[in-house]
């Protein structure tokens, strides 16, 4: 038995452990998987050679480097009964926000939410193939991710078309409360769905970090949501609105194209 480490620079939420689990999820010789998210850390332990791992987690271009492979004597892994119920619990948090955060963005006219609401969606997609997909055929794993990833593309790019012609139209001004309120909820629902899934952890991960809280993407995202809020009141314009919901488009997209990784 073999372990490896990588560093992964990009893994700072647990949708990217997920994204790597089901591009690994193919590779036979992988006995067991520890991922360290506030230390941007996995440790994959394996018979063979590390070559075709390796290659799998670059892939990915979430930022990975190895950094040591070592001979180790442990062959007792401790399984989790409950990592499926806590990832449909995370996938229904996430979904539903989707909806909740799809909703207010249209009938508030924030963009911000919109967009937010596909960055959600885009992390039910993530655990949606883990749960629906991985433990099954390869070749069923490749569809449902290449139409998850062409699904996410193309609604962010109806959400572009519609930021250009909300900046250069006369549009009224987003609902600036609504905005906060609802991202405040999203933020707590982000919070809650790190604190489920550190719950599968080691007991001295169990807590929640404040360097894994704070550097997630989702809940930057949130936070830029709330500010893009407080500015659309304070200089009473939609631009910081179209904004963040431009720069969350940019993160959809990118997030699409990791799961369209997963369909090579």
């Amino acid at each position: 038995m073999k372990k490896t480490i990588f560093e992964i620079t990009k893994m700072d939420c647990p949708s990217e452990e997920n994204l790597i689990r089901i591009k690994l999820d193919e590779i036979s010789s992988i006995v067991n998987l520890d991922f360290d998210i506030p230390n941007r850390k996995l440790t994959v332990f394996h018979s063979g050679e590390i070559d075709q791992i390796e290659k799998s987690v670059l892939e990915l271009n979430l930022g990975g480097r190895k950094i040591s492979t070592e001979q180790t004597d442990q062959t007792v892994f401790k399984e989790n009964e409950k990592q499926k119920k806590l990832l449909w619990s995370v996938l229904v948090i996430n979904f539903a926000f989707f909806l909740i955060e799809m909703a207010t963005g249209i009938i508030s006219k924030s963009m911000g939410l919109v967009a937010d609401s596909l960055d959600m969606l885009a992390d039910s997609f993530v655990y949606g193939i883990s749960l629906f997909a991985v433990g099954g055929t390869l070749i069923k794993k490749k569809r449902i991710a290449k139409l998850a990833g062409y699904f996410q593309i193309t609604v962010a790019i109806i959400g572009f078309v519609e930021v250009l012609r909300r900046f250069f139209g006369d549009e009224k001004l987003p609902n600036f409360s609504t905005m906060i309120i609802v991202s405040i909820f999203a933020l707590l629902a982000n919070g809650i769905c790190l604190y489920i899934l550190q719950k599968t952890k080691r007991k001295d991960e169990a807590h929640m970090k404040a360097s894994m809280i704070f550097t997630s993407n989702d809940v930057i995202v949130n936070l830029g949501v709330i500010i893009a809020g407080i500015l659309v009141n304070w200089l009473s314009s939609n631009k910081p609105d179209l904004i963040i919901g431009t720069i969350v488009f940019i993160l959809v997209v990118q997030g699409a194209f990791r799961i369209l990784k997963l369909s090579t």
